[in-house]
């Protein structure tokens, strides 16, 4: 690590439908918030980087069952079921990444979302994360949007004119949903041969003293 290493920190759909008593509730989603709170608060006062994502669907969306998809109906934008954990964490200065707001979008991956912002055009998370050089993920769910994230994100770092070098997944901090058994532990193994590196908050945490 040098001093000149900009790390950023992305906390992916840690939503109320997606934690217990949520329409699409991830098992023990809401152990992940923790943890996540811990990086936060350690990467708010480094000045770090901070990305929170959200599905923030329309009421009428292809994502959905009833309209040819795969999911129940759930984080439709302004409902209770969209907003983030009550314990979740956010500092004043993270940028919200909206994804899947679009009728045609599945929105699995924040990078295919945007910082919506009501004066100006859309930034793209790409855009976001040109000073970065490390980006540390996690949140729910580890089998869907964690692993689509994982996945851009290690496009990025692939990318020569892209400054990113190296993409970690917070493996305490991300819950699976495991519509097929073992399918949590099939996206890690296609992560890990993707090129992400597995780290712990409390290894993040050691290494910043």
């Amino acid at each position: 690590m040098t001093e000149e290493t900009r790390k950023a920190l992305l906390v992916v759909d840690v939503q109320n439908d997606f934690c217990p008593g949520g329409a699409l509730a991830v098992k023990n989603g809401d152990l992940v918030i923790e943890s996540l709170n811990r990086i936060t608060r350690l990467f708010d006062q480094k000045g770090y980087s901070l990305f929170f994502s959200r599905d923030w669907h329309p009421h009428t969306t292809k994502h959905f069952k009833d309209f040819g998809g795969l999911w129940p109906v759930h984080c439709v934008r302004t409902t209770w079921g969209a907003q983030f954990h009550p314990n979740l964490q956010i500092p004043s200065s993270a940028y919200i990444i909206s994804k899947g707001y679009g009728q045609d979008d599945d929105g699995y991956s924040p990078f295919g979302g945007a910082y919506l912002r009501d004066d100006d055009w859309p930034l793209s998370l790409n855009i976001l994360l040109s000073n970065t050089n490390e980006i540390y993920i996690g949140g729910l769910a580890t089998d869907y949007c964690v692993k689509s994230s994982v996945l851009d994100a290690l496009k990025l770092v692939r990318d020569p004119k892209h400054p990113l070098e190296k993409a970690y997944l917070l493996t305490d901090a991300c819950r699976a949903v495991n519509i097929k058994p073992g399918d949590g532990a099939l996206a890690l193994n296609e992560m890990e041969n993707a090129g992400v590196q597995f780290i712990t908050t409390d290894e993040v945490i050691r290494q910043s003293r």
